[in-house]
């Protein structure tokens, strides 16, 4: 439930603050403000929190210090960062602290609830990986081709994403018992192989349908209604997002920017784009498919 999930949202844009407390308030979520990484840390030393979303540019202690701070001292909390500046050496130094996902500023409510949903499933996830393991579900030949990858980049550097990479294409997704199997092989923690995973979007823990739908909610498709296509969507296929229809023919995924802004509002259906989408739009695109 919602109401069972507390929340910490750190920036010292009071607006900010203010912003992500409304949207996740109203969906029943117990959440609380900080206004810099100070304030955080006295506030976590009282009370228990299940998810930090921080801002990285603060004064006097730095998004980057505080999630150090967390995984020393708090390290079952989960971490979403909330920046306006996502550059590629700070979202790798973060990612390697074990953060779940960053929010891009400026940020639509779509794309605050989609990650924030995200990093629950992934806190959910975290602690199955941890409990006993559980016995291989898959045949021999596909343990053996998966064990046969990770001898062979074993010891090669940056050798994690290349050898999730083949597991996927393995298996077909990377449920907890591969990514267990790969954090063993390459000596890495189970927490640090699922981080990997969740962060990066071409990797899914969940199997995909023989057609998988990506949805954009950044805020050029936001601001066009794509809620309403993506209703459409799941109306039409009888699922959610993240969900595979019962004959494994369509899958769904929300995703934060398509790299498409200019055909607004925008969906992929496998590999082909669908610009200026409407409702109408997607019952005619799916019959393409049927």
């Amino acid at each position: 439930m919602a109401d069972d999930i507390k929340i910490l949202v750190v920036d010292d844009e009071k607006i900010i603050v203010r912003s992500v407390q409304m949207i996740l308030k109203a969906e029943g979520y117990d959440i609380e403000g900080a206004s810099s990484g100070k304030d955080a840390i006295l506030k976590i030393e009282q009370k228990n929190y299940d998810l930090v979303l921080t801002d990285l540019m603060m004064p006097e202690m730095d998004g980057i210090s505080l999630i150090r701070w967390l995984k020393e001292n708090r390290p079952e909390v989960g971490v979403v960062i909330l920046t306006g500046y996502p550059s590629q050496e700070t979202i790798k130094e973060a990612l390697e602290l074990g953060i779940i996902d960053y929010i891009p500023k400026p940020f639509t409510p779509a794309v605050l609830l989609d990650v924030t949903l995200r990093a629950i499933d992934w806190l959910n996830k975290k602690a199955a990986i941890e409990e006993k393991p559980r016995k291989d579900e898959f045949p021999p030949s596909m343990i053996e081709e998966i064990d046969r990858v990770i001898k062979k980049y074993k010891h090669k550097p940056g050798s994690s994403i290349p050898v999730l990479q083949r597991c996927q294409q393995i298996v077909g997704y990377l449920p907890p018992e591969v990514q267990k199997r790969v954090a063993k092989g390459l000596n890495l923690s189970p927490a640090q192989v699922h981080s990997i995973v969740s962060f990066y979007s071409f990797f899914t823990m969940t199997p995909r349908g023989d057609h998988n739908i990506r949805v954009c909610l950044g805020t050029a498709c936001y601001v066009k209604r794509i809620e309403e296509s993506l209703n459409k969507i799941k109306d039409e296929l009888k699922i959610d997002v993240g969900g595979v229809t019962e004959d494994k023919k369509f899958s769904i995924e929300a995703v934060r920017c398509l790299g498409a802004c200019g055909l607004a509002p925008v969906i992929v259906v496998d590999e082909e784009t669908y610009g200026a989408m409407t409702p109408k739009k997607v019952t005619e695109i799916l019959k393409n498919y049927a």
